[in-house]
Formats: C-alpha cells, sequence, structure tokens
C-alpha cells in the first residue's frame, strides 16, 4: 500500500511533488494538469479555500464529463461530425428550427418516442440525425448510428451464425437508435422481418431516429410486403414526430452557388 509523507510545513517543490503524486493516486488528471494555474489564480483572485477547492473539484468533474461525452459520441459510430449549430436552416425553410430545438432537449428519446425525417438527398436529414444523435450522447444517452442496409447485413450475418438474438438485444439496449439511409435499397423479406424484429424489440421503450428519401406512400418499394411494410410504418410514426425536409437540395443549391461566384464576378 502506498502512503504519502504527511508533514506540516512543505516546501513549495514538495508540496507540488506531493500533490502531482496524490492525483495520480487518486486518479485526478485534471487537477493534476491545471492544479498550478488554479493556484494561481486563486491567489490572485484572493480565493478562500473553499472557494479553492470547489474550483479544483469542479475542474474534474467538468473534464470528466467532457470525456464521457466523447467516449459516447465516439461509441455511437457516427460517419462524420455534424452539429445543430452547423445546420443552416435559411437555406431550408422547410425544417422549422424551434421543433429541432425542442428535439435537441431530447424528451422524446426519456419518452421512448420515434423520430422520421423524411425527404430528398441533400435537404438536410441525415446532418440532423446525427446532430440529433450528438445532442443525445452529449447528454448521457447510449447512442448508436447505422446504415439500414448495414444493419440488415448484420442481422442476417447474426442469424446465420444462430447469433440473432444477441445482435438484436444489444441494438435493443442503446436509448437511441439511428437509421440513416431507409429507402435508398430493397429489403428482401427476410431482411425486412429482422429488421422489423428490432423495431419491434424498441417499441415504446427506446427511441429510434431514421432518415428515408422516401415518403411513407414509397416505402413499399423497401418493404415488398404490404403488411409488413405498414407494420414497419406504424412502429416507427406513434406517437413520433415527423420532419419533412423536402425536396430541393440545398446542397446542390450551394454548390451551384459557388460555381457561379467567379462566373459573375467576370
Amino acid at each position: 500500500m502506498t502512503t504519502l509523507p504527511r508533514q506540516r510545513g512543505l516546501t513549495e517543490e514538495a508540496a507540488d511533488t506531493a500533490i502531482d503524486t496524490a492525483c495520480r493516486l487518486l486518479r485526478l488528471p485534471s487537477i493534476r494538469n491545471e492544479f498550478n494555474e488554479i493556484a494561481d489564480r486563486a491567489v490572485k483572485d484572493q480565493m478562500t479555500y473553499r472557494g479553492f477547492l470547489a474550483e479544483l473539484l469542479m475542474t474534474e468533474c467538468d473534464d470528466r464529463a467532457r470525456r464521457r461525452s466523447e467516449r459516447r459520441i465516439k461509441a455511437a459510430g457516427f460517419p462524420r461530425e455534424k452539429s445543430l449549430r452547423m445546420f443552416d436552416f435559411d437555406a431550408n425553410p422547410n425544417v422549422d428550427p424551434a421543433t429541432v430545438h425542442t428535439l435537441a432537449s431530447c424528451e422524446w428519446i426519456k419518452k421512448g418516442q420515434p423520430l422520421c425525417l423524411i425527404g430528398d438527398s441533400g435537404t438536410g436529414k441525415s446532418h440532423m440525425l446525427i446532430a440529433l444523435g450528438t445532442e443525445a450522447a452529449m447528454k448521457g444517452y447510449r447512442v448508436r448510428y447505422t446504415l439500414a442496409t448495414k444493419l440488415v447485413n448484420e442481422l442476417v450475418e447474426a442469424a446465420d451464425e444462430k447469433q440473432l438474438n444477441k445482435t438484436i438485444a444489444r441494438y435493443g439496449r442503446v436509448d437511441l437508435l439511428c437509421i440513416d439511409e431507409l429507402g435508398y435499397m430493397e429489403l428482401d423479406r427476410h431482411g425486412a422481418e429482422l429488421l422489423f424484429q428490432v423495431l419491434t424489440e424498441r417499441e415504446e421503450k427506446n427511441s429510434v431516429a431514421i432518415a428515408s428519401n422516401e415518403s411513407f406512400g414509397g416505402w413499399t418499394k423497401t418493404f415488398t410486403d404490404p403488411r409488413l411494410c405498414a407494420a414497419i410504418v406504424d412502429r416507427l410514426t406513434f406517437n413520433g414526430t415527423i420532419i419533412e425536409t423536402g425536396t430541393d437540395s440545398y446542397r446542390l443549391a450551394s454548390t451551384l452557388a459557388r460555381v457561379e461566384q467567379p462566373a459573375t464576378a467576370n
């Protein structure tokens, strides 16, 4: 067992060494890294002992919260970084900022409600899906992002390897499952049924958020069995929020605007 020498009248150098050793033993990396700066500020601002101690402890707490958020965001598997701050609401008037910022509070995740983002390519639905998923991870929720086809392929492989129940349970445990690009490819009946099992596992317990380029009426091209299609739509819309991002690609419009600018200047 490692013990630290405890004596009065330590020199500044000895005190720094003792603090460094104690922080290592107690696993307080933020205090260890920022102690000197906080101590100097405490002297300058004439902090009380209690104020100084509170500043040290809050520094450690804040840094641990930040690292936990970073781990949850990394575990979610987002393909790229997106935030609501980066979303251009002016470029897409179909999207109501108030609705999106209400979703960012994550009350719908707390209630286990679904979210559907429907619109053509370039209208911002994947951006919002990732951004809202990131908000959820930052607020302490367990989040998982996946492409629809990747999820179905994983389920099919799990079924072949007799690991289906384990895989479905793993997807069932996360607080928010984000499924992107639903509707881009036709799914065979077996794949659609496996996806339906995942949705059923999560129904009214944990939230599902999807992004699709097809309106619900066009989902029969993805889920070719009409009854199964209707059941999946029901699972994804009951007590949920539906945001239609429209058909005009602001991503394309932005690209064309950049191309036209030099021509206009000439």
